[in-house]
C-alpha cells in the first residue's frame, strides 16, 4: 500500500542530515493483487506514514483534514472506513505505529500504545536547519500522552522489534564523530522510554534511517554520506543478534536509490527506489536483502511512490512491563567500570587517569515564546554551529575500580564526561536520560555492548546515589562573555595585544569591564580569534587553531595555559604537536580557578553566552542521598 506524493527534489537539509518535509498532497492508496488500485483518503487534504496493525485489519496515519491543518495521527479500517482522530493539539505529529502491550504493577490488566513523532517547532535542532523531533507515545483513544526520548537534536522513523523494544533513527551531533554534524544512528529504546541504549552508530555511512526489522533476523535501514532532498540511500543491513559486528551493505548506488523499506512475511521487503540517474519517480519493489534480487510491484509515474506497507496479520511483540513513576522526580545512572571501553590505542585509559565524573543537563535551543533572552548577538566566526547549551548539575568522585552511581533529574537530555587529575573532559557520551524512577546502567565508557562484564561487585553499588539535583538556580553555566572574557582582560591583554600570539587580543581592561558597545565589540574579535577555523585535516572532526570546542585537552589555548601538551594518545596529530607555555614572569600567572573555567568553558562547547546568565557552580563531593548539600 503505497503513500503516493508528488513531491518535487528540493535541497537537502541541516547539511545534508535529514530529508525534507514532505507530504502535502499526499494520498494513500492500495494496490490490489491485480493492479488496480483505490484512494483510501478522499476528506483528507494529506495523508502518509501509513503502519499496518497486528491483525491487518486498520491502519495508522498522518493526515491534514485542510492545507492549514498541523498533521495529526489518524486510524482508520484498511478499506478506508471507520476513520477517527488519535492525536489533538501536540503540534505536527508524524511516523505512527503500533507498540505491543504495557502493564505496570499495579495496573489491573496491559493496554495498548502507539507511537508517534511529534515536532517541536519552538526548539531548534542541535545540529541547526531545522526544529526537534522527539518520539512519543499515547493510548489508541489519544490519552496518557508520555514523551519517550529526550535527544536535542533529532528522533525519528521508529519501528517495533519482535522483542518489544522500539528501534529508531536517532542524530547525535554532540561527539562530533563523522565529521562537522556527526552521525545519524540507529538506537533502541523501550515503548515506556527506559533504557535508551545505541543499536548501530558507526560503520559504513554518515546517516542511517528508515530502518525496518525483517522476519528473517535483519535490520535493514537506508544510508548515505549526505541525504539528498528525499532521504534516499543506498540499503544496507545487520543482524538483530549482532548488530555492532555485522554490517553489511545491500545495494550500492549503481542500483538505485531506495527509500523506506518495510517487511513481507516471507523475510523479503517492500522497498521503493527511484533511478539512479535522471528525475525518475518511486517505484515499489520486492527486494531480497539475502540474494539482492528485485522485482517490480507497483509504479505511477505521476507520483513519488513511497512507505509501501503489506496488508496481512503480523505476530505481536512482546509486552513489557514498566517501572517508570511520574511521582518520583528523578531517575539513576550507574556505571561498573568507565575503564571498560572500545578504544583500540595501546592500553586503552589507563587505570587511574579518571578522578571524576562531570554531570551536564542539555537546554533546548528556543526559538520562539518561552526561549531565553536574546542577550549579545554570538560572533558570526567559528569553528562549528553552536552545541545546544550545558548546565553543570555536579561533579562527583569516580571509585577506583572506576564505577560511579548517580542520581539526576528525570526525562532531562543529560551530558556526562569522565575527566581526568586536571579536570578534563576524557570522553563523553551523547544524550541520554533516565526515565522517572529508572535505575539504568552501562557496563563502561562506550563499552561493546556485545560483549558480557566481569561478574563482580563493583563498590558504589553498595552505597547510596549520589545525588546530581541541584535547582535550576544552582545549575552553572560556562559563559565567554561572562566568565572568560574578564580573565583575558585582567591576566591576558598585557602580553597578547596587537601584533601578539595569538593576534588581535587588544581589548584594554578598562572596555572589557563597561558593558558599552566597544566592549562587546572587543570580546567578539577575541572570541572569533579564539575559535577561529585551524588548517583543514582529511582525518578527524574540525578543530579550531587554539580552541576546540568540546574538547578542552586538545585546544592550544589549554597548552598554552597549562605549558604543556595535554592531548591524549586517541587524538591523532595533536598529540605529535608542541606546546607553547607561558613565558614566566611576563603576566599575573593564572589561578587554578582561572584554568577551570576556561578548561569547563570549552568542554561545554565553548558557548559564547550560556544559559542561564546567572547562576552558583555546584561541586558535589560525594553528597550521598539524603545528606544536606
Amino acid at each position: 500500500m503505497p503513500a503516493g506524493t508528488d513531491l518535487e527534489g528540493r535541497a537537502p537539509v541541516a547539511g545534508g542530515m535529514l530529508r525534507a518535509p514532505y507530504g502535502d498532497r499526499a494520498r494513500l492508496v492500495i494496490v490490489f493483487p491485480d493492479g488496480s488500485t483505490r484512494v483510501l483518503s478522499d476528506g483528507f487534504h494529506s495523508a502518509c506514514d501509513p503502519e499496518i496493525s497486528f491483525d491487518g485489519k486498520r491502519i495508522l496515519l498522518a493526515g491534514k483534514r485542510a492545507a492549514g491543518d498541523p498533521w495529526d495521527i489518524f486510524e482508520m479500517a484498511v478499506d478506508g472506513s471507520s476513520v477517527r482522530q488519535i492525536t489533538k493539539g501536540l503540534g505536527d505529529c508524524r511516523y505512527p505505529g503500533y507498540q505491543s502491550t504495557l502493564y505496570t504493577i499495579t495496573s489491573s490488566e496491559p493496554w495498548h500504545q502507539i507511537t508517534f513523532v511529534v515536532t517541536d517547532a519552538s526548539a531548534q535542532n542541535e545540529g541547526g536547519g531545522a526544529p526537534v523531533t522527539s518520539l512519543y507515545s499515547c493510548k489508541p483513544d489519544g490519552t496518557a500522552v508520555r514523551r519517550l526520548t529526550f535527544n536535542l537534536s533529532s528522533d525519528m522513523d521508529p519501528t517495533m522489534m519482535a522483542d518489544g523494544r522500539l528501534l529508531f533513527a536517532s542524530w547525535r551531533r554532540a561527539t562530533l564523530e563523522g565529521g562537522l554534524l556527526g552521525r545519524i544512528g540507529l538506537f533502541t529504546v523501550q515503548v515506556d522510554g527506559m533504557d535508551c541504549s545505541a543499536f548501530l552508530i558507526n560503520g559504513g555511512k554518515r546517516v542511517k534511517h528508515m530502518p525496518c526489522v525483517t522476519t528473517g533476523g535483519l535490520a535493514v535501514f537506508v544510508e548515505a554520506d549526505q541525504a539528498p532532498w528525499d532521504g534516499a540511500g543506498v540499503l544496507s543491513c545487520v543482524a538483530l543478534r549482532r548488530p555492532l559486528h555485522s554490517y553489511r551493505p545491500i545495494t550500492n548506488e549503481s542500483d538505485g536509490f531506495f527509500h523506506s523499506p518495510a517487511p513481507l512475511p516471507d523475510g523479503r521487503i517492500l522497498v521503493s527506489r527511484r533511478p539512479p540517474q535522471g528525475s525518475g519517480t518511486h517505484g515499489v519493489y520486492r527486494l531480497d536483502p539475502l540474494s539482492k534480487r528485485m522485482e517490480l510491484v507497483f509504479e505511477d509515474s505521476r507520483y513519488h511512490n513511497i512507505q509501501a506497507k503489506a496488508i496481512c496479520a503480523r505476530p505481536e511483540p512482546d509486552g513489557r512491563s514498566s517501572v517508570v513513576s511520574e511521582e518520583d522526580p528523578h531517575g539513576k545512572f550507574f556505571c561498573l567500570d568507565v575503564y571498560q571501553s572500545d578504544m583500540k590505542e595501546p592500553g586503552g585509559l589507563p587505570r587511574g587517569t579518571v578522578r571524576t565524573l562531570r554531570v551536564l543537563e542539555g537546554v533546548p535551543l528556543r526559538t520562539g515564546p518561552g526561549g531565553p533572552p536574546a542577550g549579545k548577538p554570538r560572533p558570526a566566526a567559528s569553528v562549528i554551529p553552536p552545541l545546544a547549551p550545558r548546565r553543570v548539575l555536579g561533579e562527583v568522585p569516580v571509585k577506583e575500580d572506576g564505577s560511579f552511581n548517580i542520581e539526576v533529574p528525570a526525562s532531562t537530555p543529560i551530558e556526562l564526561q569522565i575527566l581526568d587529575a586536571d579536570g578534563m573532559a576524557l570522553r563523553r557520551c551523547g544524550w541520554i536520560w533516565a526515565k522517572n524512577h529508572e535505575p539504568r546502567g552501562c557496563i563502561g565508557c562506550h563499552e561493546d555492548g556485545e560483549l558480557t562484564p566481569v561478574n563482580r561487585l563493583v563498590e558504589t553499588v553498595t552505597l547510596p546515589s549520589v545525588l546530581a539535583c541541584p535547582p535550576a538556580a544552582r545549575r552553572h553555566s560556562a559563559d565567554f562573555c561572562r566568565d572568560v572574557m574578564p580573565i583575558v582582560a585582567r591576566k591576558c591583554v598585557s602580553c597578547h595585544g596587537e601584533g601578539g600570539s595569538p593576534p588581535r587580543l587588544e581589548a584594554g581592561r578598562a572596555a572589557v569591564a563597561a558593558a558599552t558597545p566597544a566592549a562587546d565589540a572587543s570580546a567578539a574579535r577575541v572570541y572569533e580569534v579564539l575559535l577561529a577555523p585551524d588548517e583543514p585535516s582529511r582525518a578527524g572532526p574540525p578543530r579550531g587553531k587554539y580552541v576546540d570546542p568540546g574538547r578542552a585537552r586538545t585546544s592550544r589555548l589549554v597548552w598554552h595555559l597549562f605549558g604543556r601538551n595535554t592531548s591524549r594518545p586517541w587524538d591523532g596529530a595533536r598529540v605529535r604537536e608542541t606546546a607553547k607555555p607561558i613565558p614566566p614572569g611576563q603576566s599575573e600567572p593564572l589561578s587554578a580557578e582561572d584554568k577551570r573555567t576556561f578548561i569547563q568553558w570549552i568542554d561545554m562547547g565553548a558557548p559564547w553566552q550560556a544559559v542561564p546568565e546567572r547562576g552558583e557552580a555546584l561541586l558535589i563531593q560525594g553528597n550521598a542521598k539524603g545528606n544536606p548539600g
